[in-house]
């Protein structure tokens, strides 16, 4: 449902925001940000001159590649348009995130490494939804490998072992969540019966 109509107004700003997300043939994933600013007048900036309206006075890319568990492999951060002309020399400090994982905190720990004087606030911010688009991009679509796998059966040696296994207490493979989920890939006491299957709800976690 759309807004109601506004009030008579005049538009003076837009900041567009895109996210997307990316399997790689390596196996890794890009998530890329890209952020505009633009004014719907003209303006004058001291280091670009004249500013048409319609010009971006913000026009910033962020690339994250990262792998399954989420954690930072590489970054390129990079500039086309800034009202400053030192600006980019914040870039290289966003190689602080190689390393890091995506998982909760991640804005928080985004600001400690590149708060204030350290990067640049718009890229900082352009990485909390970056950060968003590679759980939506990555966590949905293994759950579908998965479930394709399942559906070829467990003989089909196409099968890849999950991902999620044994990365934490809950996903154990010796644990009721993997014997009711993914029980052909169960280790534990009470194998589930010949056949079983993953459930047709949900098998795992929220995108969040």
């Amino acid at each position: 449902m759309p807004l109601s109509a506004p009030a008579p107004r005049k538009h003076i700003h837009t900041r567009q925001i895109d996210c997307r997300g990316y399997l790689r043939e390596d196996g890794l994933w890009d998530v890329e940000g890209h952020i505009t600013d633009v004014k719907t007048y003209a303006f004058h900036n001291d280091w670009r001159g004249h500013m048409s309206p319609g010009m971006p006075i913000h026009d910033m890319w962020i690339r994250l590649t990262v792998d399954n568990e989420f954690v930072v492999r590489a970054v390129e951060a990079t500039m086309d348009g800034t009202p400053y002309q030192i600006c980019s020399g914040a870039t290289p400090n966003f190689q602080r995130l190689v390393g890091e994982r995506i998982q909760g905190g991640w804005r928080r720990r985004v600001r400690e490494l590149l708060g204030g004087a350290n990067g640049c606030t718009h890229l900082v911010e352009l990485l909390s939804p970056v950060g968003t688009v590679a759980l939506q991009t990555i966590r949905p679509y293994l759950r579908y490998l998965v479930k394709q796998s399942l559906a070829a059966g467990e003989d089909d040696p196409t099968v890849r072992r999950p991902w999620q296994i044994d990365t934490c207490y809950g996903w154990s493979s010796e644990n009721e969540v993997v014997r009711r989920y993914l029980p052909e890939h169960y280790t534990g006491p009470n194998p589930p019966a010949p056949g079983a299957t993953a459930a047709e709800e949900d098998w795992g976690p929220s995108d969040a």
